[in-house]
């Protein structure tokens, strides 16, 4: 990448990052293009010649929200931590980001999950899902996790919970669950795991 390629994706990358920032705390309809391309430092006509709309900027702007929750979710789960630790650490993300995101932002990134955009499909079926099954065999070899549950099984319940979150009437409404939501899919309707490890 030569120097004046790098300099163009750096400062692409401030517009997605303060799009981010202000989506996350005003939500997408309030915030106008003229007001990202202040707090960027950028202008407004660059801002188009990058993105061509707000519509498309919202856009990427949700795609580059995945990818830096990706790269959160992925240190816990690479991490040395104890299994027990890695599980807590992942709800308290999930949690902070709950109560951080605006729900108007939200809303627009239901959407796009619900309707099935080719880079959430690709990141779910690609990353998310055999990271997580690697962690619950991780939870399996340590004995957090029932070794008998298939993770055949579990995919099937990932599956179900993903399907039910895509239809509108659902995700209007799920946002202050969030934290509930995936303390059931780790922990199950019994309880949190014990840590065990404390007596090893």
């Amino acid at each position: 990448m030569d120097g004046f390629q790098r300099r163009r994706e750096l400062k692409k990358k401030e517009i997605l990052k303060t799009s981010l920032d202000l989506f996350m705390n005003f939500g997408v309809q309030k915030v106008s293009i003229a007001e990202i391309a202040e707090k960027a430092n950028v202008s407004q006509v660059t801002i188009y010649n990058y993105f061509d709309s707000k519509d498309n900027l919202v856009h990427e702007t949700i795609i580059y929200y995945i990818d830096e929750a990706w790269e959160e979710g992925q240190k816990v789960i690479d991490s040395d931590m104890h299994f027990p630790e890695k599980i807590k650490q992942l709800i308290f993300n999930k949690k902070q980001a709950a109560e951080n995101i605006h729900e108007d932002f939200y809303l627009y990134f239901m959407k796009e999950y619900a309707n099935g955009i080719s880079y959430i499909e690709d990141f779910y079926q690609k990353k998310s899902l055999p990271k997580l099954l690697e962690l619950f065999n991780e939870g399996k070899e340590t004995g957090y996790v029932d070794p008998e549950i298939s993770n055949e099984a579990i995919l099937f319940y990932i599956h179900m919970i993903r399907e039910y979150m895509q239809k509108e009437e659902v995700y209007s409404k799920i946002l202050p669950y969030t934290e509930d939501i995936t303390k059931l899919l780790f922990y199950g309707i019994a309880g949190k795991i014990t840590d065990n490890y404390d007596d090893e």
